[in-house]
């Protein structure tokens, strides 16, 4: 299995964004969503509309921590979601799949975000590419690693750094920096 990577160039952060905002509203508001809030795809997918209308916070338990997650939905996000689910009913979910009775699936998640990526010349993407894309613009804006470690229930700081891709770009920049041959 490869590992995925986040997205480093803000400017493909909004490339992508663009571009899967004109395929449909869903696509552009998965993207957004993973990449503002840090959730698991797991989670994100399991959102039902009553989950985010009119609320200020998502509240979620994560599925693969059994913890309870309080989110506080940014201004822009909020706009695309209240955009979004305007016709929608309460009990659907926010990314439905092929049924709106059913959610996306991790595989059509997967294939929207690959494909886009893939069209903006963005490799080792994957679904946790969102989640990672968060973390790593979050650290650069911060270098809070202490709060990041927190959102993303890690342990110990190096393996925040290492999970949002920090590590190896210092370990680039280090190779690269190597001058001994004149």
């Amino acid at each position: 299995m490869n590992t995925v990577q986040p997205i480093r160039d803000l400017g493909k952060v909004n490339d992508i964004y663009d571009y899967l905002s004109n395929q449909n509203k869903r696509n552009g508001l998965l993207f957004a969503f993973g990449i503002y809030t840090g959730l698991r795809i797991s989670d994100i997918l399991c959102i039902k509309v009553r989950q985010v209308r009119n609320q200020k916070y998502l509240s979620i338990r994560e599925r693969k921590t059994g913890k309870e997650k309080n989110i506080r939905l940014n201004q822009f996000l909020k706009e695309k979601i209240d955009e979004y689910i305007v016709d929608m009913k309460n009990y659907e979910y926010l990314f439905y799949g092929e049924k709106k009775t059913k959610p996306m699936t991790r595989q059509q998640a997967y294939n929207i975000l690959s494909k886009a990526a893939e069209k903006f010349g963005v490799g080792a993407v994957g679904t946790h590419t969102l989640r990672k894309t968060f973390g790593y613009h979050m650290y650069q804006k911060t270098h809070d690693v202490a709060l990041l470690m927190d959102v993303f229930n890690h342990d110990d700081p190096s393996v925040t750094l290492r999970y949002i891709g920090v590590n190896q770009d210092t370990k680039d920049k280090l190779y690269l920096d190597v001058d001994l041959l004149q």
